[in-house]
């Protein structure tokens, strides 16, 4: 069972007898029933009765109605109105567009937009590279998605991917400091989304390419990535991967291994599951054995053979040296290190147990993992998951603003290999020697150096890049 989380927390306005014992009656309440009170703001009070807001946690928004019921059964208890914490924080959108100069006079706007305006334009008609200097392309990114992939919830289409899209210009913004914006297109054509993005990239200095569905976003992402002259970063592949890497180094140094030397078992042939395995293998990794669905991905496996998967083809051609078959399970056994990002709950801690000593498994399906991180660690010695409820979460937002801080500052126009790489091993630097154990391999999203260190090591990668 879920625990209540403040991602489904509640503010219940109510009135209450002034009498000694209402609020601790309350309180009892709610706390039988399985909530959180985090917060009693008394909002009114007179002789006879007091007005007030009370917040807690709860396991999901039916929990809430149940809880609210109950306190409701108080006697003298009147409840009003009743507000669901996470829809008010999006209440409106969670960005806005302002002025960064004053507009108080007719200097000013002859400064800012007739006639002085024209002169500026002029300068960047004459010299292109202007537009770096004297306009919002210097530091803005967009975050473009179809909604076809959204974490968790699937194809929901342009308009329900909107608030995830918007948290995550958010988080570029706080983490970073990098204006970005989100454009959800509508449409699910590869030809019209290359098309779309090419069309508005004059005003970007990068593209964001967020939840577009496999296989699609391979073409889209390296399409884009040829025709445009600004970087191009798949979150879903290239964040993921960085951060999958990073963790990975310090997990291994927990256990005394190097990735040289271990059998690492994927579960996920998807976007994020390549892009892991690629970033791995340009790493170091010898040894590594992919599954999916269909079982474990080798050279004879039918849909390798009649090319029905070019992905799956590339996957067979470069993992698996010794031309495994047979299910995830049965190739799991010995391996050295689990890392999934595929489905819940498809091995069990028994599973687990057949790994070498030492093992290291990155469960990181979300919201469920594809083995409960409690009874994999009766059995693995470094457990990692995408959960912020668990040690260890692996979360992109560690990466996605620091990498892009650095394209924009060192003005990269490309993104390599190398770059992911120079990410990954300053992330995992954050976390010191002597820091790291089984429970911290990675570090907090608000710890104070990440985007400033995973910035300057992408700009001094990109910048040595020949064709950055």
């Amino acid at each position: 069972m879920a625990l209540p989380s403040a991602a489904n927390s509640v503010t219940v306005r109510l009135v209450v007898p002034a009498r000694a014992t209402a609020v601790s009656e309350l309180t009892g309440v709610v706390e039988e029933a399985g909530g959180v009170v985090t917060g009693l703001d008394v909002t009114a009070s007179g002789h006879d009765a007091v007005r007030i807001d009370v917040t807690l946690m709860t396991r999901d928004p039916e929990h809430a109605d149940e809880i609210v019921a109950k306190m409701r059964t108080v006697p003298g208890v009147e409840i009003g109105k009743v507000s669901d914490r996470t829809f008010l924080m999006h209440l409106g959108g969670k960005l806005q567009i302002e002025s960064k100069v004053p507009i108080r006079n007719r200097d000013d706007l002859s400064l800012i937009y007739t006639p002085g305006v024209a002169r500026v334009c002029m300068a960047i008609a004459e010299n292109p590279e202007d537009a770096r200097r004297l306009t919002i392309k210097r530091n803005t990114v967009a975050v473009v998605t179809d909604g076809t992939a959204v974490l968790g919830l699937g194809d929901i289409g342009p308009l329900a991917a909107m608030p995830v899209m918007e948290g995550k210009a958010a988080l570029f913004k706080r983490f970073a400091d990098i204006d970005a914006f989100p454009i959800c297109l509508d449409t699910t054509d590869t030809e019209e989304i290359i098309t779309a993005v090419k069309a508005i990239s004059p005003v970007f200095a990068g593209i964001n390419l967020e939840d577009i569905s496999a296989p699609r976003c391979f073409e889209i992402e390296a399409r884009l990535r040829a025709e445009l002259d600004i970087p191009v970063f798949h979150d879903d592949q290239h964040g993921t991967a960085i951060v999958a890497l990073a963790a990975m180094r310090n997990a291994l140094a927990v256990v005394g291994k190097q990735l040289e030397d271990v059998k690492l078992v994927m579960s996920g042939a998807g976007a994020a599951g390549t892009a892991i395995l690629k970033l791995l293998l340009f790493a170091g990794a010898r040894n590594v054995v992919v599954a999916d669905m269909h079982g474990v991905v080798h050279k004879g496996r039918e849909d390798v053979l009649s090319g029905e998967h070019p992905n799956h083809e590339w996957i067979a051609e470069h993992t698996n040296p010794d031309n495994l078959s047979g299910t995830l399970v049965e190739a799991l056994a010995g391996a050295d290190v689990f890392l999934g990002v595929s489905a819940p709950n498809i091995l069990t801690g028994d599973d687990i147990a057949t790994m070498a000593d030492d093992a290291v498994v990155f469960a990181m399906a979300n919201p469920t993992p594809e083995v409960d991180p409690v009874e994999a660690a009766k059995h693995a010695t470094v457990v990692a998951t995408g959960r912020s409820d668990f040690a260890n979460q692996i979360n992109n937002v560690l990466v996605f603003p620091g990498v892009f801080r650095g394209l924009l500052d060192s003005g990269s126009k490309v993104l390599t290999p190398a770059v992911l790489l120079a990410a990954a091993e300053a992330l995992a630097g954050v976390v010191k020697e002597d820091e790291r154990n089984a429970t911290y391999i990675i570090p907090s999203v608000f710890h104070p150096d990440v985007a400033e260190v995973v910035a300057a090591a992408v700009a001094k990668a990109a910048t040595s890049e020949p064709h950055a």
